[in-house]
């Protein structure tokens, strides 16, 4: 790519051909949507594949576009304007001129010729293309005619066992005959069933040629196309190798001179910047107005913006949004007054039969399922609540906001960034104790401190609490219903999460969505995130509805994909969110809104225009060797490390915990099985105190939770675990004789 840039010839060259290489290169006018209409690129043509950019200097860092020409369907129009068809998506391209169109047209022409005959004579094996439509059918066919031939075998085989059991059965009666009259007939039937079974014989005999015809005429078919998808396969991983390169290079020359290049990516934003993007039901904003866009009620809002993200957070946020690094109220990038661990051990590679252990446990909740740490991850479920932390300087952010539909824009990002750490953890954490506690203390870091707490066993549910001295403070109760299905697991959060800024007093209340684990039969193991997030402030009664769509092979979306739409207390639409839960999350303010057209069943979408996009929220990179490291983010790292004066009951101190975190995975199911053996046994202990006091007629009193304490929220009329209080008291005198042994 660099090498074709050096050699670029004057940018007033309309069309040229490079010497000795099938490249052909200049100037086209591509359409991009009604509001600009035709914008001009810069075109190259080289090795079967057109690529596109704004400028020629573009080439050295960023690809706006590439269509392969070996699946391109070429068509001319008029008044020299040309149709490029690649994949169901249509390019419309303009030349200056007549004699230019025809040269484009040529160049494309040869080039698809060219890409094709490659294709099909690679190599010896002889790759083909893509299959077609036809061979598809055909593909189907054979594949039918061998499963008759399957079918055709199979009874064969019926037959010639029945028929050989008979001809046996005849065999040994005419032996037992031999010199009697009825020999004559004995013979007649022994040579009947012969006869039958020689016609069985050859009929298989046959069909097994007629298998192997088949098999052996298309084999060597298959075999070049699976050649081919292999080829393709590569390719696309070297493609996309060099744009994570070009990518990685455009970071590190921001980093290291942002001012220089923050304005040219801003007027990148700003400018022309979804021409790449012409199928979504959107339009970019015009270079010479106000920036706005347009989009439908239902729409996802998708933005493919080389360095939109570096301009957003380098002065495209508004002044409340905007993070500030020499605020120590605002970040978690301040520096840390203590080094925190930034390793675990390496994971051993332990292989274990899942499905041996489940499949005797379709229908039941996940929980009761005796499990072993090999499925396990080294935090438990109070730690994995305390991860939703990860992202506290959205909320600090969201405190400082004098707009309560702004603050709620951040709270729904904060909402969605709790995912973001799930996307390669599919192991489950470990089931707390009853009674168990974590806390996590980051006042000096980050401004808050948070305690936990198991409060109760079946159903297993946590409670949880943070106070924030930066202007907030959070508490939630979530009770885990889980099912196993035999494919997939479900595990479904119940209860609310509760936040409330100091200043404002505004309560903010929502759920979480259904979490699934797929492939538990066979086959690699994958999380989706599905469901709806209703966020409503009580104080203002603003809302927020965040759908996360399912994951489906077949549709067309971003995988992931999170939209939202954010409303006064009278319904008025006043932003519009977009992302995914394991990226980013974007707010576009809406501008304008009108009725359009094309709903289903009838009814009309309403059609919003809104400003360009602002990031809310962009997930951290994971840290290096983490894959070795339970796929743990940075704060998930320091979640287990030994910390001084917390409870005896911290799940730090959870030896089964602790000794899977060191790679002792034998000892810590022997820890794990006694520490279960010792729950169930309180757990009769305390069945039998209450049996006991009920046939006394002595009020029966539940287990009661040390440091959370049951009660009716004022806003929402729900009854939740909120903290009690104490616990920070407590850890202050080091006085912990309330807290149970449980270890």
């Amino acid at each position: 790519m660099n090498e074709l840039v050096r050699s670029l010839p004057s940018p007033t060259l309309a069309g040229v051909p490079l010497p000795g290489q099938d490249t052909y290169r200049g100037w086209l006018f591509k359409w991009t949507n009604y509001l600009k209409g035709y914008q001009r690129r810069w075109f190259v043509l080289s090795h079967g594949l057109l690529s596109y950019y704004r400028t020629q200097a573009e080439m050295a860092h960023t690809c706006r576009g590439t269509i392969p020409m070996a699946t391109t369907h070429i068509e001319v129009g008029d008044a020299c304007h040309l149709v490029l068809t690649s994949g169901g998506r249509s390019y419309h391209l303009k030349a200056t001129s007549d004699g230019e169109c025809q040269r484009w047209v040529s160049a494309l022409q040869q080039a698809k010729a060219n890409a094709t005959h490659l294709m099909q004579h690679s190599d010896d094996s002889g790759d083909e293309g893509p299959v077609p439509q036809e061979d598809r059918a055909l593909t189907q066919g054979v594949l039918k005619t061998l499963a008759s031939k399957l079918d055709d075998l199979s009874t064969c085989n019926e037959l010639i066992g029945k028929h050989g059991a008979a001809l046996q059965r005849s065999l040994s009666e005419l032996d037992d005959l031999r010199g009697s009259g009825d020999s004559t007939d004995r013979l007649k039937a022994v040579n009947e069933r012969a006869t039958l079974f020689r016609i069985t014989s050859n009929a298989m005999i046959n069909v097994c040629r007629d298998f192997l015809d088949v098999a052996e005429t298309h084999s060597r078919r298959w075999q070049r196309a699976l050649q081919y998808e292999r080829e393709q396969r590569h390719h696309l991983e070297e493609t996309i190798e060099q744009l994570a390169k070009q990518h990685n290079s455009l970071e590190r020359a921001w980093r290291e001179n942002p001012s220089t290049h923050a304005g040219g990516v801003e007027r990148t934003q700003e400018g022309d910047a979804s021409d790449e993007n012409e199928d979504a039901e959107f339009f970019d904003a015009m270079e010479d107005s106000p920036t706005f866009i347009t989009v439908t009620a239902t729409d996802h809002i998708q933005h493919k913006r080389s360095g939109s993200n570096l301009s957003m957070m380098s002065g495209g946020m508004p002044n409340d949004w905007t993070h500030n690094e020499n605020d120590s109220s605002g970040s978690n990038h301040v520096q840390l007054k203590r080094t925190r661990r930034s390793r675990i051990p390496d994971k051993p590679n332990y292989s274990l039969n899942l499905w041996s252990i489940m499949k005797n446990c379709i229908g039941k909740e996940l929980s009761k399922i005796p499990m072993p740490v090999n499925f396990n991850e080294p935090l438990s479920m109070l730690q994995r609540l305390t991860e939703d932390l990860e992202y506290s300087e959205l909320l600090d952010r969201a405190a400082r906001c004098d707009s309560a539909l702004e603050q709620m824009c951040l709270v729904a990002a904060f909402s969605v960034s709790s995912y973001s750490t799930t996307i390669h953890r599919t192991a489950k954490p470990f089931n707390p104790l009853l009674g168990e506690t974590y806390e996590l203390d980051r006042l000096d870091e980050y401004g808050y401190r948070s305690i936990s707490e198991q409060v109760s066993h079946h159903p297993p549910a946590a409670a949880h609490h943070v106070a924030s001295q930066r202007g907030w403070t959070l508490w939630q109760d979530i009770t885990i219903d889980s099912k196993f299905r035999g494919k997939y697991i479900s595990v479904m959060p119940l209860g609310c999460i509760h936040l409330q800024f100091h200043s404002s007093g505004n309560h903010y209340v929502w759920s979480k969505v259904t979490s699934t684990v797929h492939n538990i039969i066979v086959g690699k193991l994958w999380i989706d995130q599905s469901g709806d997030i209703g966020i409503v402030n009580h104080t203002t009664k603003d809302s927020c509805h965040l759908k996360f769509s399912p994951y489906s092979y077949f549709s067309r979306d971003v995988p992931r994909k999170v939209t939202g739409m954010v409303e006064d207390r009278d319904r008025a639409a006043h932003y519009i969110l977009s992302g995914t839960w394991d990226e980013k999350m974007e707010s576009a303010k809406i501008v304008d809104s009108s009725q359009g057209c094309g709903g289903s069943e009838g009814k009309q979408k309403t059609v919003y225009q809104t400003l360009t996009p602002k990031l809310l929220w962009k997930k951290y990179p994971l840290p290096d060797n983490a894959e070795n490291m339970h796929f743990f983010s940075a704060l998930a790292l320091t979640l287990n490390e030994q910390e001084d004066g917390v409870a005896p009951t911290d799940s730090r101190f959870r030896p089964d915990q602790r000794m899977m975190e060191a790679g002792q995975w034998d000892e810590a199911n022997t820890q794990k099985q006694r520490l279960e053996e010792q729950q169930r046994v309180e757990r009769k202990k305390r069945e039998a105190q209450a049996n006991q006091a009920l046939e006394e007629g002595q009020d029966i009193e539940g287990y009661r939770p040390l440091w959370f304490e049951k009660r009716t929220d004022d806003s929402t009329g729900e009854s939740t675990y909120v903290y009690r209080g104490g616990y920070w008291e407590a850890k202050e005198r080091q006085d912990w004789s309330l807290c149970p042994e449980i270890f």
